[in-house]
């Protein structure tokens, strides 16, 4: 009797870019990727951090190199992806948030948080999904999303308009990609502890109504989002495109 074989969830061979690699969320999936045997960029704005996510990756035995990157320029974007061999592996993950009433809402605020979370991630996707095209090399797409691009928040009224945007986003590039074997998904995570974050769990009264929402009882870590991160990366997703994978510990199934 031949068994079914189980499909690899090794990245040996395949290039991977993580924007906003620096900490928290981007240096722990850059760091689950090269555990699986990827070649791991790790992009951000901050020189030293980048560096050091790389240089402990490589230490630990995987292979990674930092690269400078604002992807809120686009020209810096464009030039980044032309000078290198196309990647297999988009982590779409920089990102920020300014949390008030929407009444309070300036258009400054809202000119940061769409332009990062939706423009930047937007172009980055095209110019990462050119060079494939160019060079013939199928592969995977992952934009961190967010529970709030499947519900609503007090004071998150641009938050959830942009993570809202990337889930269609992600759902049409799957449409338009499908026939050259590129894949597109989303990761989206309830609160997860990270240095950014850390700073309103200090409030008594913010974490209890999160903890509230959060069914397994417990904030989010980092290490709760590896796994699915190199699940989309790999093979063992294979069939599995213009969807999200949501990381909440129940919040959205009430």
């Amino acid at each position: 009797m031949e068994l079914p074989r189980t499909p690899s969830f090794r990245l040996d061979g395949r290039r991977a870019l993580v924007t906003g690699a620096g900490r928290g969320i981007g240096l722990a999936l850059a760091v689950a990727l090269a555990d699986a045997g990827a070649a791991v960029t790790l992009a951000a704005r901050t020189a030293a951090e980048i560096e050091a996510g790389a240089g402990a990756i490589r230490l630990a035995g995987g292979e990674a190199e930092a690269a400078m990157l604002d992807v809120s320029d686009s020209a810096a974007v464009s030039a980044f992806f032309d000078g290198r061999p196309a990647f297999h592996i988009l982590v779409n993950n920089a990102g920020t948030n300014r949390p008030k009433p929407m009444q309070d809402v300036g258009e400054a605020d809202y000119d940061a948080v769409l332009d990062l979370n939706v423009k930047a991630a937007f172009f980055v996707a095209q110019a990462c999904v050119r060079r494939m095209l160019a060079q013939g090399v199928a592969g995977s797409l992952i934009h961190i999303g967010s529970q709030m691009g499947h519900v609503g928040g007090p004071n998150r009224s641009l938050y959830c308009a942009s993570k809202w945007a990337i889930e269609g986003m992600s759902k049409a590039f799957a449409l338009d990609l499908a026939p050259h074997g590129i894949r597109s998904n989303t990761i989206a995570p309830t609160f997860i502890e990270t240095p950014m974050t850390r700073p309103f769990f200090e409030d008594p009264a913010f974490k209890a109504s999160v903890l509230a929402k959060i069914k397994l009882g417990r904030l989010g870590t980092v290490e709760d989002l590896m796994g699915a991160a190199l699940f989309l990366a790999t093979d063992a997703s294979a069939l599995v495109t213009g969807t999200s994978l949501v990381v909440d510990g129940g919040w959205t199934a009430d």
